[in-house]
């Protein structure tokens, strides 16, 4: 059955998941957001290839709050080694921000100027993994830089400004020449 979002019985289903009026709830991803039912022990989650490990731990964490063993399962479609090695990780840890990190690792960042959320950042000098302090530090560079000329009409912010509108559209920086 396709409840509408907004319908009446489409706010009754959690509520009657949590009183015991229901004891089994099949539903898309929506109805995660604020449901909080202590003695929900098993969730699936099919086609889980298709999400974020992000998204994907946020949804085992609403199993297991109460007192009784709980289950999260992700069954996948894909026999990709990718996919199952994603997959590990949440396996493997309960920390967000080790899964956030690793997702990074074998997703890549996506553009940092375009839409792509996922993707290799092709930077021609530096690693965003390996050289993450160098990063940091030009980040902070350019912080500093917005404070001390906001409107980068400076000539050495136009430059800057110049350069940047020239190179970003194919999301290729070379940091030696700037």
């Amino acid at each position: 059955m396709n409840i509408p979002y907004r319908s009446a019985l489409f706010q009754h289903c959690p509520q009657a998941v949590a009183s015991g009026e229901i004891q089994v709830l099949v539903s898309t991803t929506v109805v995660e957001v604020g449901v909080n039912v202590p003695n929900a022990t098993v969730m699936m989650v099919e086609n889980a290839e298709r999400f974020g490990l992000a998204q994907l731990h946020q949804l085992r964490g609403r199993v297991g709050r109460g007192e009784f063993q709980s289950y999260c399962i992700f069954i996948s479609t894909s026999e990709a080694k990718e996919t199952m090695e994603r997959l590990q990780i949440l396996n493997h840890s309960n920390d967000g921000f080790h899964i956030a990190s690793e997702d990074l690792k074998l997703r890549g960042p996506g553009d940092i100027f375009g839409i792509r959320q996922s993707g290799e950042f092709a930077f021609v000098l530096g690693d965003i993994y390996t050289d993450a302090n160098i990063l940091k530090e030009a980040s902070d560079a350019v912080e500093q830089l917005l404070i001390s000329d906001p409107e980068l009409t400076d000539d050495d912010s136009r430059a800057l400004v110049n350069y940047f509108k020239e190179h970003t559209a194919v999301n290729v920086v070379d940091f030696r020449t700037i």
